[in-house]
């Protein structure tokens, strides 16, 4: 079986205000940090890469790494504002980084490939958006409107059923949106 792409972001595991900030359907954390992980490897096998756009989890160090250790898959890791803990065991992660442009082949794309911004916030314009490459954020948690003439959108798990989604899912909802060159079919 292929490798699969995933992208999410916003677990916020170990947080249990979050459970009432975003109005999360858990009791208790650790229903909350447990059913996370069920549906992240469900989705997620130990083969499969993920993109986590930050705040990946608010426990203490020992227990983010309890928590990353249960995860499928090759995880990189773009911070966001909530990822003290997760640095502290950075030798799980293949990589973290602030902001990364990822470039995924992809055959039904003109030049084979599809470029990717990734970053833990959102933004109004990123590099080459104005020649289709998507932006996927987190961060928002849902709270932000989403643009329907824009290829982007927020990956956090509050927005999508608290699982990643993978690049197929991430393609389709993408191609829904009514997004338009804004220099037209001409050469750029």
């Amino acid at each position: 079986m292929n490798q699969k792409i995933f992208f999410t972001s916003d677990h916020h595991f170990g947080h249990t205000n979050i459970i009432r900030f975003s109005e999360r359907p858990f009791t208790t954390v650790e229903e909350m940090d447990d059913e996370l992980i069920k549906r992240w490897n469900e989705k997620v096998s130990p083969r499969d890469v993920v993109y986590h756009l930050g705040d990946i989890s608010l426990a203490r160090p020992e227990r983010t790494k309890e928590i990353l250790d249960q995860l499928n898959g090759s995880i990189f890791l773009v911070k966001g504002n909530h990822d003290k803990s997760a640095l502290s065991y950075a030798k799980r992660f293949e990589w973290i980084k602030d902001y990364y442009e990822l470039s995924v082949a992809d055959e039904e794309e003109p030049n084979g490939r599809q470029k990717i911004i990734l970053f833990h916030y959102a933004m109004k314009v990123w590099r080459s958006s104005f020649r289709g490459t998507w932006h996927l954020y987190g961060h928002s948690h849902g709270q932000l409107f989403d643009d329907e003439t824009s290829r982007s959108f927020d990956v956090g798990v509050d927005c999508h059923n608290y699982e990643p989604l993978s690049y197929d899912e991430v393609k389709e909802r993408i191609l829904k949106k009514d997004w338009k060159a804004p220099f037209g079919d001409r050469e750029l």
